[in-house]
């Protein structure tokens, strides 16, 4: 008996010095929540981890994109109504509410079994795992990937391929990918990708294998939405929104747009982005 009481304790140490060489196990998931993020931990584990304060935007806050705010809003809906919906890209100018758009659709259709999971693009090739844990699941959930470009040979770009379309199995039809990208095709374009164009016979112009390549992202999202930089009669719209959001009286706009030319110009840029910046800004500085 001794001698198995001393096997025992031996034993126990040895799995004692295992278990601190074996992964942690993943956090359990909080279900309750609208919004996660995608994480890995250093032992490339990854898990959602829900967010307990997700972006409040509403869709009304989003000014002047009403082509765009309608397309996204309709597939959303159709989406949670069970209905067939597209994979979508939001592309073009920075700063115009891409990603704000994604986020107030959750704002807008939570209450309604719509979640976000935010997915970075160096966790891409984890989405058939992500995937997995929530297919089951009576909630809908749209996989957002925000600032989206490749390099040449990045493995989250065949990854994110084969999860828009080109996997062996059907996607599940409780999720979808939103992303935002300010490049249209998602990889680099160069002057050397027109060397693979040739004619033919009749005069038409064929792409080449390289330029082919870089449209088939692309081409895998049903949906694509192109934003543009904002007039000057639509940025200081938007700052007027934003000022009014601050709680400044309209008698004050006048003395604000000057100010909010000058704040754009520093900047390069008439977008949402500034607006809103400039806008809190001011507000900020009359309050004090």
């Amino acid at each position: 008996m001794k001698e198995l009481e001393q096997f025992l304790l031996r034993a126990e140490s040895v799995l004692a010095r295992v278990e601190k060489l074996l992964p942690a196990p993943a956090p359990e998931i909080d279900w309750s929540a609208t919004a996660f993020r995608w994480r890995v931990n250093r032992d490339s584990r990854g898990h959602l981890q829900a967010v307990p304060h997700p972006s409040r935007i509403r869709l009304e806050d989003l000014r002047n994109i009403a082509p765009q705010k309608h397309a996204i809003e309709q597939n959303t809906k159709q989406f949670l109504e069970g209905r067939p919906a597209n994979n979508v890209l939001l592309t073009g100018a920075r700063g115009t509410g891409k990603s704000s758009l994604i986020k107030a659709c959750l704002a807008q259709f939570a209450d309604q079994g719509l979640r976000l999971i935010e997915v970075d693009k160096a966790h891409l090739v984890d989405l058939p795992d992500i995937v997995e844990l929530i297919e089951q699941r009576d909630e809908r959930f749209i996989l957002f990937c925000d600032d989206l470009s490749f390099e040449e040979g990045e493995s989250g770009y065949k990854a994110l391929k084969v999860a828009l379309d080109g996997s062996i199995s059907s996607q599940s039809d409780n999720v979808l990918i939103y992303a935002t990208s300010n490049r249209r095709h998602l990889l680099p374009e160069k002057i050397s990708d027109n060397d693979g164009y040739r004619h033919v016979d009749d005069g038409d112009l064929h792409p080449g294998e390289t330029v082919e390549e870089k449209i088939s992202l692309s081409e895998r999202f049903g949906l694509w939405l192109s934003f543009y930089p904002f007039r000057q009669e639509d940025y200081l719209d938007i700052v007027h929104h934003w000022l009014r959001h601050f709680g400044v009286p309209s008698s004050a706009f006048d003395e604000a747009d000057a100010e909010a030319l000058r704040w754009a110009l520093q900047r390069g840029s008439r977008s949402g982005r500034i607006a809103w910046q400039f806008a809190r800004d001011w507000a900020g500085k009359r309050t004090a």
